[in-house]
């Protein structure tokens, strides 16, 4: 597979044991480095993920998330060999509240996130990818459930999430035979947004970021609350809502840009503002 396109910016982010990131100009690519283990989660890794994704979202320059894995696989899942012997029940828990902690956090933050799954997603790398506001899969790549199967228990809000996205009957068949599906499937039933050729994945995952981010960030981050969370909300409640919405983005520098742009033909050039 080829490599990442080149960065256009130093990312400000620390460095992490367990992350590597890298800035595109308004994109924060961040991508699992646990190639060794197929970046196979840890605590850590979920502590890394979150502080990461916290600053992204303090920092009004970054539009968009891109989440890839270094290697072959985008993330299989938990790491068994942290599973070892020793381990207290709290110490469990505190390693499975990680995820749930990390994919409300995909869910809810107002930045948007792309995950790129470049090779395997399984288990909890699946619910991180799901929980993504986009999952872009290169052709080869595939995604998964497996935890039934192996006596495990799904996690990340897959349960709340999967339904929404590809039915209940598919969602069944998905989390109680946990067989793997590729790019071109996972399109088909609506899991993913797009399959990409292996060949330049991560270039065309980055362009795909780099046209969400050149939308109004205003405008997305309520976009994005209202479509997430609109199965619990009434008619109504979504029609107050998109007034609302609509009354506060009037006052934005952004809307009156994207006035004159379309009076003038040009792209906008929003400034969160």
């Amino acid at each position: 597979m080829s490599q990442a396109p080149s960065q256009s910016s130093m990312s400000p982010l620390p460095d992490y044991e367990t992350l590597i990131t890298r800035r595109h100009g308004q994109v924060m690519e961040i991508r699992f480095n646990r190639p060794q283990r197929l970046n196979a989660v840890t605590e850590r890794l979920y502590a890394e993920l979150n502080d990461a994704l916290t600053r992204v979202e303090a920092d009004g320059e970054v539009r968009v998330v891109l989440i890839t894995g270094e290697g072959r696989a985008f993330c299989v899942g938990a790491d068994l060999k942290e599973h070892k012997e020793g381990r207290t029940a709290f110490d469990r828990r505190q390693y499975l509240q990680g995820e749930q902690i990390v994919c409300r956090r995909l869910m809810q933050m107002q930045t948007p996130v792309v995950a790129a799954v470049n090779g395997y997603a399984l288990g909890a790398g699946a619910e991180l990818a799901i929980a993504s506001d986009f999952l872009l899969m290169a052709e080869s790549a595939q995604i998964g459930l497996p935890e039934v199967s192996i006596g495990n228990f799904l996690g990340g809000g897959v349960t709340w999430l999967l339904p929404r996205l590809v039915g209940l009957a598919k969602a069944r068949e998905l989390v109680f035979l946990g067989e793997r599906i590729d790019g071109a499937e996972a399109v088909r039933i609506g899991l993913a947004n797009r399959a990409f050729a292996d060949d330049g994945f991560l270039e065309a995952a980055l362009a795909f970021a780099e046209t969400v981010a050149g939308k109004a960030p205003f405008s997305m981050a309520l976009a994005k609350e209202q479509l997430n969370f609109s199965g619990e909300r009434t008619l109504d409640a979504c029609l107050t809502a998109e007034l609302e919405g609509m009354t506060f983005v009037g006052t934005t520098r952004d809307w009156q840009e994207g006035v004159d742009a379309f009076a003038e033909k040009r792209a906008p050039r929003f400034q969160g503002r």
